[in-house]
């Protein structure tokens, strides 16, 4: 083998391997982008208004963009757009979705009303408040107006207030922290 052939194999590799990492980003920027959609949607904001919010730094053309995977978002742009969003920068990345309403849970889903929940004071507030925020992380799920709690979550929420866990629907309804059945 010559020096030449050596280097053409090389370059070969090379091209390969940059290649790959191309697909990988390409892969990456659209998993990114549906992400990015999710939670605009999940804000009920339209592209226009994400433009207005951001005093015009997130072009609606460009944040399309970036929710189409055609662009690289910037970890700076990144964290600013999670601040306009209202989410923790990092679940602005891809990660393994949870079904946020509990599928298969028996009776009748319990849907907290999570403006109530911000409105109520004391340490069962902020631990209520800090708890439903992991439960937001996890699930992924930043709409901020109603979460339905799944049956673990319900086992949690009635030890945070101190009541057995058949009771924490009528001692939250209690509390107004309920959101309507409609």
């Amino acid at each position: 083998m010559t020096v030449d052939d050596h280097r053409s194999s090389e370059d070969d590799f090379t091209d390969w391997v940059d290649q790959d990492t191309n697909q990988q980003v390409d892969a990456f920027a659209a998993q990114v982008g549906q992400r990015l959609r999710a939670i605009r949607q999940q804000k009920g904001l339209s592209l226009n208004q994400v433009e207005i919010r951001s005093d015009f730094e997130f072009r609606s053309s460009v944040l399309g963009a970036y929710e189409r995977g055609e662009r690289s978002l910037a970890v700076g742009r990144m964290m600013r757009l999670a601040t306009i969003y209202g989410v923790p920068a990092d679940q602005l990345l891809p990660g393994a979705a949870l079904d946020p309403h509990g599928a298969g849970q028996p009776g009748r889903p319990l849907r907290i009303n999570l403006p109530a929940v911000a409105r109520l004071g004391g340490p069962e507030g902020e631990h209520l408040r800090r708890q439903l925020g992991l439960v937001q992380l996890v699930r992924q799920d930043f709409n901020g107006k109603v979460m339905t709690v799944r049956r673990d979550d319900e086992r949690v929420i009635a030890g945070l207030f101190g009541v057995r866990q058949q009771r924490i629907r009528t001692h939250l309804d209690e509390l107004g922290l309920l959101a309507d059945e409609g």
